[in-house]
């Protein structure tokens, strides 16, 4: 029977490493999710009736139900959360996992713990469960507007900090005294709890995809210290996947916005109330209407379409699709340019054009559609801003400077869609409305591209 084991392990761990592969691509992501669950599936089934756990029939019943309930609850909520909601979904539920592994901390370190390194894996999975069980909700919190950033205290960052190293040295005098009381325990947790919303509180909601990319690591490497502290590989492979993938993601968010690891930990970056540079007034716009919009397209040969945020909240991407369509029967060569993290989070922009069957090869990266702007006849922003804002190369004083853009600014035509001139994440003006080649087309975007394309049939 542990030999079975052994192999059922073996396949879920292989599955994850699959699904994780495949969840590179929008055409094979399904497949992969569903392999990977599969996976998961067989681990579970495995642990529960072939490993000897050694507790009572009703223990058995307890988990059945637990996992039932589980399911259906989560089933409910996946088929109806909004794709612009993703991302909170994915912070409520990474909190869960930091949670149980918080619980599971718990629960091995009021039994005999028989050496300092169990003791350290048993603290750190407390430590870590908590502060990604509290700054998940708090995330979740402040994407979906139940929470705002708080006016930071003088010195907050050192605060903060000093908190986050007290917790610590909480924890090391407890491994070292082998101190096991029950009051000290829930401390440290409460420590940890506490922590974690005091990282998250002060961060804005334009770099919460950051902080729920490293959260989510945190978890991954919560769940691979449970693995070690039950010598369950499955549970440390997966742990590893998990762990390492979110710190990949959290670098390359990083990179794409303009930040450091470093100031994602201990900086409390992107706060409301730290954006004061390139907030001023520009000039005047120039408004247009779709007619007009429609007419600049239809006889252009290059279009290249920026999606942002916007769309995805006009759930827009099917007459988006319509409009590229249109285009490319008309003899229009059509392109999507893709920011790092349009949308909210990387491959949001990706999955939501690819729910309405645009063709990923029509999806160009911004490092290589960059150079094609200035051969582009007609740019479309639809909801985009700040991954656009000619500010991250033209102003050091504004908060989006040094940032990786896509520049729009460079094509000969460029249409903005927007409901108003409302500021985007960053909280700042966008230099390209002022532009002398842009022109506003304003209004909900799905209702914005419905008049788009009826008269772009008309012609």
């Amino acid at each position: 029977m542990s030999v079975l084991l052994s192999v059922i392990y073996l396949i879920a761990t292989v599955t994850f490493i699959v699904g994780l592969k495949r969840l590179g691509h929008p055409d094979t992501a399904k497949s992969g999710n569903m392999i990977a669950a599969i996976g998961m599936g067989l681990a579970i089934a495995g642990t529960i009736f072939i490993h000897d756990l050694e507790v009572a029939p009703i223990i058995y019943i307890l988990i059945g139900s637990a996992i039932v309930v589980g399911a259906i609850i989560g089933y409910l909520i996946a088929i109806k959360v909004e794709m612009t909601k993703m991302p909170e979904l994915v912070s409520l539920f990474n909190g869960f996992g930091g949670a149980s592994a918080a619980l599971i901390g718990l629960v091995e370190f009021s039994k005999q713990v028989d050496d300092s390194l169990q003791a350290i894996t048993i603290v750190s999975g407390i430590i870590i469960g908590a502060i990604t069980f509290s700054g998940s909700l708090v995330a979740w919190g402040k994407l979906n507007g139940t929470f705002k950033s708080v006016v930071k205290l003088p010195q907050y960052n050192l605060i903060n900090n000093l908190f986050f190293l007290g917790v610590i040295a909480f924890a090391v005098f407890m491994i070292a005294t082998g101190n096991h009381n029950t009051l000290f325990t829930y401390g440290l947790l409460l420590g940890g709890l506490l922590y974690g919303i005091l990282f998250v509180l002060p961060i804005g909601g334009a770099d919460m995809p950051v902080v729920i990319s490293l959260l989510n690591s945190l978890t991954g490497i919560a769940a691979a210290i449970t693995g070690i502290l039950y010598n369950n590989m499955v549970m440390l492979v997966g742990g590893i996947l998990v762990g390492s993938a979110g710190i990949i993601l959290t670098v390359a968010m990083c990179k794409a916005m303009n930040r450091t690891l470093a100031s994602v930990i201990f900086g409390a970056f992107g706060s409301t109330d730290a954006v004061e540079g390139g907030s001023k007034e520009q000039g005047s716009i120039k408004k247009t209407t779709a007619s007009d919009a429609a007419i600049m397209m239809n006889y252009a040969d290059n279009v290249i379409i920026v999606p942002g945020y916007g769309l995805a909240v006009a759930q827009a991407q099917h007459v988006i699709h319509e409009l590229e369509e249109l285009l490319t029967k008309k003899g229009v060569n059509v392109k999507y340019a893709v920011h790092p993290v349009a949308g909210r989070m990387p491959g949001h922009m990706n999955v939501l054009l690819a729910e309405s069957n645009v063709d990923y090869a029509l999806l160009v990266d911004m490092d290589d559609i960059n150079p094609q702007f200035i051969n582009a006849d007609v740019v479309l922003v639809v909801g985009a801003n700040d991954v656009v804002n000619p500010a991250a190369h033209n102003d050091p004083s504004s908060p989006i400077y040094g940032m990786p853009i896509l520049d729009v600014e460079n094509a000969k035509h460029i249409v903005v869609n927007k409901r108003s001139m409302n500021a985007g994440y960053a909280g700042i003006q966008n230099e390209l409305f002022f532009n002398s080649k842009t022109s506003m087309l304003f209004g909900d975007a799905k209702a914005a591209l419905t008049e788009l394309v009826s008269e772009l049939k008309g012609m």
